[in-house]
């Protein structure tokens, strides 16, 4: 139940235009909580999505929303520029009376979007059809955002996607090894760091200029994008909580990592893990053509680079995990994070087994 909060109170702090009338839960997200919001609105009945913002894990909301109230508004803008309805393709703020992009009622923080219509997020991909609309949900919000100034946005989590942040604090782990596990996966440790190399392959040419520094959303998956109930056609992406600067090759990749894995995230067999290359084309065929012409040839090349990286990262980051005593992914059953870490070295494996083929397919389309 939701009554731990005065939502009438709340409500009145934004510029809905309405009088109260109702404010339920809403959705599977774990991270805020997520509310529908009613009003009457002299006699027409308004909807809107309000949120209490998990203020723990995002400490600074000053600087989260700072992000979010910027790159909402560009969206909205580059949305009525194409002749688009930012009502359904983008998610809008609702301001509070004096002029907020959030209300802090002394101990809760609060913030409120216009609520998308008849529009539905999935947690699962039902056929190939969801996989390749979440694919242009994506390329289209990296388009919107294509001449956006990404050095305006702070790293709300701070070398999120710097890998080689990420194998030092592996390495950091190995040699401490906290929980004694380091000798029974001595195999993982071991090919870890003969893939080392991977580490630099993005974070060096955004460095050098090579790629461009982009707005990245950072939990590309179809549960973050609206489909229209009609059509099932790819409206807006939802949940901007991680958007900050970096590559769109990250989150081209994290959505190959997750979407062409017809197995489980901790799957224990692993003959059932494999890269499915014709999920992956799906992938590739509806980003690209949503992205268009503002994707550079160098980002194109690196597509698959984005792929290969963002799983072995997330494979490093659980097997460290593991080392450290499963401190931060959650886990219901001994060495979860272990089978999770296995399953993203194989597909790491899979996936430079074809390397060559998906640099072919991302640089032909």
């Amino acid at each position: 139940m939701a009554a731990e909060y005065d939502f009438p109170s709340v409500s009145a702090q934004f510029c809905t235009g309405g009088t109260f009338v109702s404010c339920v839960r809403y959705g599977e997200g774990h991270i805020n909580d997520t509310f529908k919001l009613t009003v009457n609105d002299n006699g027409i009945e308004k909807h809107y999505i309000l949120q209490r913002i998990n203020n723990r894990l995002f400490a600074d909301v000053d600087k989260l929303m700072h992000n979010i109230e910027l790159v909402t508004d560009f969206c909205r803008k580059s949305v009525e520029k194409r002749g688009g309805d930012p009502l359904r393709e983008c998610l809008m703020l609702v301001r509070t009376k004096d002029g907020k992009s959030f209300y802090f009622d002394g101990e809760n923080y609060f913030r409120m979007y216009v609520f998308i219509e008849n529009a539905t997020s999935y947690q699962v991909v039902r056929d190939p059809a969801d996989f390749y609309e979440s694919a242009r949900a994506f390329g289209g919000f990296a388009s919107l955002l294509a001449d956006f100034d990404a050095s305006q946005l702070y790293e709300i989590l701070p070398d999120f996607h710097n890998t080689k942040v990420r194998y030092a604090n592996f390495l950091r782990a190995m040699e401490k090894d906290v929980c004694g596990r380091k000798n029974e996966v001595q195999k993982e440790v071991d090919w870890v760091i003969s893939h080392k190399d991977l580490c630099g392959k993005i974070v060096d040419k955004i460095a050098s200029g090579e790629i461009p520094l982009r707005v990245t959303h950072n939990d590309t998956k179809l549960n973050n994008v609206m489909l229209d109930d009609a059509t099932g056609k790819a409206l807006a992406v939802i949940d901007l909580d991680t958007v900050m600067p970096g590559s769109l090759c990250y989150d081209f990749g994290d959505s190959i990592r997750f979407g062409c894995n017809p197995a489980a995230e901790d799957e224990p067999d692993l003959s059932k893990v494999n890269f499915r290359f014709d999920l992956y084309e799906t992938y590739l065929d509806g980003y690209l053509s949503a992205v268009g012409g503002s994707v550079t040839e160098e980002e194109k090349k690196n597509l698959p680079v984005g792929a290969v990286l963002m799983t072995y990262e997330c494979g490093m980051r659980f097997l460290t995990d593991y080392l450290e005593g499963d401190v931060y992914f959650k886990t219901h059953r001994p060495k979860q994070n272990l089978d999770r870490a296995r399953t993203q070295f194989k597909l790491v494996d899979d996936m430079l087994s074809a390397f060559g083929k998906m640099t072919d397919a991302a640089m032909k389309r």
